[in-house]
Parts: structure tokens; C-alpha cells; sequence
């Protein structure tokens, strides 16, 4: 047996100032459309995981923060059928512009409390309990 690729993605649980954090509805068209998931996406060749997210929340959502506004919470270790996925989930509270679904998705603030209500990707899911302690 081969073993499966190592795909390194980023995400990122942006917390608004009365203590909620962005969730972002996967689209059709994509691998596991219609669940929810906290922004982020693939660190391309070459660079590192807090660019990646940078670049990421501003393509995908229109949001611009740094480096030093991104802080390491936790990470998910997943086994997909065809790869083996490492989710770093970093938390930002610092950051400027109103978040939208750049790419058609649709966005929604969810409490931490209701962050179950919403059908996850199975990587996004042990990251909950983790983010709820922290919030």
C-alpha cells in the first residue's frame, strides 16, 4: 500500500469582537460542498503557513490582517481516502475589512457555543471543543 499524499492546509477561526467566529460554507462543485469549515486553504510551494492564510482570508473572503495577528490554537491530523490532510488552525481577532464570500460561499458568525449545529468536514470537527475552551 502507497502512502497517501501530505496535503498542508491552513485554517484560521476569525473571532469578531462580540466573541464570534466565521464559518464558511463550502460550495457546490467542491469536495464536501455544503458543510461548514473555517477559512483557510492550501500553502502553496514556498510559502509559509501564516502567508498562506493571509493570502487566503484576503482572496477568499476580503479580509487583510498580518502575521502577528494570527495565532497557533491547535492542528488537525485527518486521513481522507486520497491524501492525509495537516490543518494548523491559527485565531485571529485583528484584522481589517468586512468579510464576504468572495468566491460565492456563503459566510455566517456562529457563537461558540452553536459551533455543532453546523455540519463540519470530519478534519474541522476535533478542532471545536478546542476553540470553545479557548473562547
Amino acid at each position: 500500500m502507497s502512502d497517501p499524499r501530505l496535503l498542508l492546509v491552513v485554517a484560521c477561526a476569525l473571532v469578531d469582537a462580540d466573541g464570534r467566529v466565521l464559518l464558511t460554507q463550502r460550495p457546490e462543485g467542491k469536495a464536501l460542498a455544503g458543510l461548514w469549515e473555517f477559512p483557510g486553504g492550501k500553502v502553496e510551494q514556498g510559502e509559509r503557513p501564516e502567508e498562506a492564510l493571509i493570502r487566503e482570508l484576503d482572496e477568499e473572503l476580503g479580509v487583510v490582517t498580518q502575521t502577528a495577528c494570527l495565532a497557533p490554537l491547535t492542528f488537525a491530523s485527518h486521513a481522507y481516502d486520497d491524501f492525509h490532510l495537516l490543518m494548523p488552525l491559527y485565531v485571529c481577532r485583528r484584522f481589517s475589512g468586512t468579510p464576504r464570500g468572495r468566491e460565492g460561499q456563503a459566510i455566517k458568525w456562529v457563537r461558540p457555543k452553536a459551533l455543532r449545529d453546523y455540519a463540519m468536514p470530519p478534519a474541522d470537527e476535533p478542532l471545536i471543543p478546542i476553540l470553545q475552551d479557548l473562547l
